[in-house]
Order: C-alpha cells, then sequence, then structure tokens
C-alpha cells in the first residue's frame, strides 16, 4: 500500500464526518461497479438502519464484490461503529481495535476480518456471522464498512488488537446479484457509511439556583445542563438537539465574572456546547458572580434550553428553571417557583471561583462563547438555531477537520 493512497483514505473519511450527504451508503440493491479494467472491489448500498432496539443485536445487509476481469486471493473487511454500538461477537479471523476520541470524532471501535478465500470477478458477497449489537446508550449511531484487497489496518489512535475467540466468520455467495453503479475511485478498497437509529430517549434538562444577598454582595451563581440519558447523542449528522443553553441573569444584579458565552443582550447569556456529541451522564456547569446592585421586586432570572426539535427528549418540564434571588433587607424576593436545583450564595467581598467548568463526563465540554448570531429571546424559550447559523457552524468545523487530517497525512 502506497502511503499516499491511505492519506487519501484517511482524509475522506474525516471529510465524511461533516455531513451525511459527502458520504457513500451501503445497500442491499446491487453493488455499485468500478472502470471495469483490472481488479476492484465495490460495496452495495442500503437505506439507514431503523428500529433498533437498545440490547437487541441485528445485521447489517453488507455486499460487495470485483468487477474486475481476476479474480483475489483474498479481502479484508473492516466495520467501525460509534460507541453505542457494539459487536456481539469478534470471529477468530478478525482482530478488535477501540479508538479514543480525537479531531472532534467520538470515540469508535473497529473489527477488521481476514477473509482468506477467493472473490471471484462479478460475484456478489457477503459476509457471515458479523452481528452487531445496540448497547443502552445507543441513539444515533453510524456504521463505517471498507473492504480491500490488502489488509490497511486499524485508524489513528486504536489500542489492541484484541484477537477475536468466535467460531470464524465466512463470505458467502448472493447468486443472482448484479455488479453495477459506480466505484470509489480506488481499485482496491471501498468505503461507506450508513446511520443506525435506535429507538431510545435522552433527557435533557437544566438546573436553576436560589440566592440571597444584600445590596452590594457578590453572590456566586451555577447553574447546570445535564444529559440525564440513557442515550448520548450524536450531533452531527442528524436530526437537530439542543446545543444551547440560555441564561438570563435576575434584574438588579450584574455579573462581574460570566462564563465565556456569547451575550446577545444585557443580562442574558447563550452557552453552547463545543463538540459534537453529547454524552449520557454529561453535566456541562455555567458560573457567574453576580453583584446585587439593587433591590428589584420580583425580580428572577432563567436558565432554559433554547427550543429546538428534540424528539429523543419526551421530558419538557425540565428544560427550564429559574433563578431566584432574594435580597435581604429589603423585603424583595424573586419569587415562589422552583429554582430546578440549589445554588451556592456569598456575602459581600466573595471570591470564590467563575467562569465555565469542565463536564463531568470524561469527554464533556464546558460551557463556552457561542459562534451564532441573531437576537434571542430573553425568556430562554426563543427561536431554534438560524439555519444559515447551523451551516455556518458545520463548515468551519469541516475545515478545521481536513486541515488536521492533512497534517497528519503530511507526517506519514
Amino acid at each position: 500500500m502506497l502511503r499516499s493512497d491511505r492519506s487519501f483514505r484517511v482524509l475522506r473519511r474525516a471529510v465524511g464526518t461533516i455531513g451525511a450527504g459527502a458520504l457513500i451508503t451501503l445497500s442491499t440493491t446491487p453493488c455499485a461497479v468500478a472502470d471495469g479494467s483490472g481488479a476492484g472491489l465495490v460495496l452495495g448500498t442500503i437505506a439507514p438502519i431503523n428500529g433498533v432496539q437498545p440490547g437487541n443485536t441485528f445485521e447489517a445487509p453488507v455486499t460487495f464484490g470485483s468487477p474486475g476481469t481476476q479474480a483475489l486471493e483474498k479481502v479484508w473487511l473492516r466495520y467501525t461503529v460509534t460507541q453505542g454500538l457494539d459487536y456481539a461477537d469478534v470471529p477468530s479471523n478478525c482482530v478488535r481495535w477501540d479508538i479514543g476520541s480525537y479531531d472532534e470524532l467520538p470515540a469508535r471501535s473497529q473489527m477488521t476480518c481476514e477473509f482468506d478465500q477467493a472473490v471471484e470477478p462479478g460475484v456478489v458477497y457477503a459476509p457471515e456471522k458479523l452481528t452487531l449489537k445496540a448497547l443502552d446508550r445507543a441513539l444515533y449511531d453510524d456504521l463505517d464498512v471498507a473492504v480491500g484487497d490488502y489488509d490497511f489496518g486499524p485508524d489513528e489512535g486504536a489500542h489492541g488488537p484484541v484477537r477475536g475467540t468466535a467460531p470464524a466468520a465466512k463470505l458467502v455467495e448472493r447468486p443472482g446479484s448484479v455488479l453495477t453503479g459506480s466505484s470509489s475511485g480506488n481499485p482496491g478498497y471501498a468505503e461507506a457509511r450508513v446511520r443506525v437509529n435506535s429507538v431510545n430517549t435522552a433527557d435533557y434538562q437544566v438546573s436553576g439556583a436560589r440566592l440571597e444577598g444584600r445590596v452590594g454582595d457578590t453572590v456566586d451563581l451555577q447553574v447546570k445542563f445535564t444529559n440525564a440519558g440513557p442515550a448520548w447523542v450524536l450531533v452531527e449528522p442528524g436530526p437537530p438537539v439542543p446545543t444551547r443553553v440560555l441564561i438570563k441573569i435576575p434584574s438588579g444584579t450584574t455579573a462581574v465574572k460570566a462564563p465565556g458565552c456569547k451575550k446577545p443582550a444585557a443580562g442574558t447569556y447563550d452557552c453552547f456546547i463545543a463538540q459534537g456529541w453529547v454524552e449520557e451522564g454529561q453535566v456541562n456547569t455555567y458560573s457567574f458572580k453576580l453583584k446585587i446592585d439593587k433591590a428589584v421586586a420580583g425580580a428572577k432570572g432563567s436558565v432554559a434550553l433554547i427550543a429546538e426539535s428534540r424528539p429523543y427528549d419526551v421530558n419538557k418540564a425540565n428544560d427550564k428553571a429559574d433563578i431566584l434571588l432574594d435580597v435581604e433587607g429589603s423585603g424583595s424576593t424573586g419569587g415562589s417557583g422552583s429554582a430546578g436545583g440549589s445554588g451556592s450564595t456569598g456575602g459581600g467581598g466573595t471570591t470564590g471561583g467563575s467562569g465555565t467548568t469542565g463536564s463531568s463526563s470524561a469527554t464533556g465540554s464546558s460551557g463556552s462563547a457561542s459562534t451564532t448570531g441573531g437576537d434571542l429571546a430573553a425568556t430562554g424559550s426563543g427561536p431554534a438555531l438560524p439555519l444559515a447559523g447551523t451551516a455556518a457552524a458545520v463548515v468551519a468545523a469541516g475545515a478545521g477537520t481536513v486541515l488536521l487530517v492533512r497534517r497528519r497525512a503530511a507526517r506519514r
């Protein structure tokens, strides 16, 4: 294998993570065809796999073939799955690799199988005994399949390998199938990706606080975003998810220290989750220091998820919470509503920590400045993220990923 070939494939895989439209997919329809000269390998295509139940196993209808004129002595087939999926068994002719998160890609695992059997030209084959399973955390996951006439090895950052112990997997012929279509452009390698959608939920929620102090005091405020699970949520590509939390501090206060979030209006902070996925159990804490400038009757703030479509989040009652403020000695109170959690309080001269703290999960991100513009409703239930802002963020993320992979390719 030439290094330039592998660099090209790594680059193509990274670019593919930007959006589903840039990906070749898998199908039960006849395999794609190469240019007809020499040996080649192509994959069939399928629609996204839907309705998978967490805890259940399933098989992806993967098919491939060689449209060339010469038989291949052996082939290698690799499955790569994101962290909501796993392998029911690892056959003895396969090895498993685990890959941590890097370059804005979530953690995943790979299984590469070597098939020491001839692949005849014009014949469609399917792997046998390569069964996947959906974990309790499964919701939106990606399955990447690659086939090659050489051992292309694991992805960068892989740990392992661990040799399988289950009975060896085999290739079986699919009589009557015809090779049609187009290939990936690399005659000895083909790759495709498909989205696997599981039937699961993820409870996104926020917690507010109750604060106490006197006029002139500086008090600590901490509000939180939590994914209570059970599912993790892969953001891009896929259905829209709330990546933003809108925080409005009580009237009569000034934030002398605040997290690195966008400030669309006085007293309002638009915070978002930086990476392209949200772990189950992830907690993002947004820390402020508020100075009580004056007592305002009925003053209270709020923390709320931006109103976006979240079909997996069936509990909407915890999507907004109050920030209540009791100003001592003035008879002023922020109200009696539930704050959805308790915040720390402080007297004058309090010097507790401020800014945004990290997530409590291993890969969760802290709140950070939003890159999107536009006016937002002060209540926290404002409009969805503008389409143009979303597209710009995706393009920017994609460009960064390509540059990182190009640098890796250059080092090879």
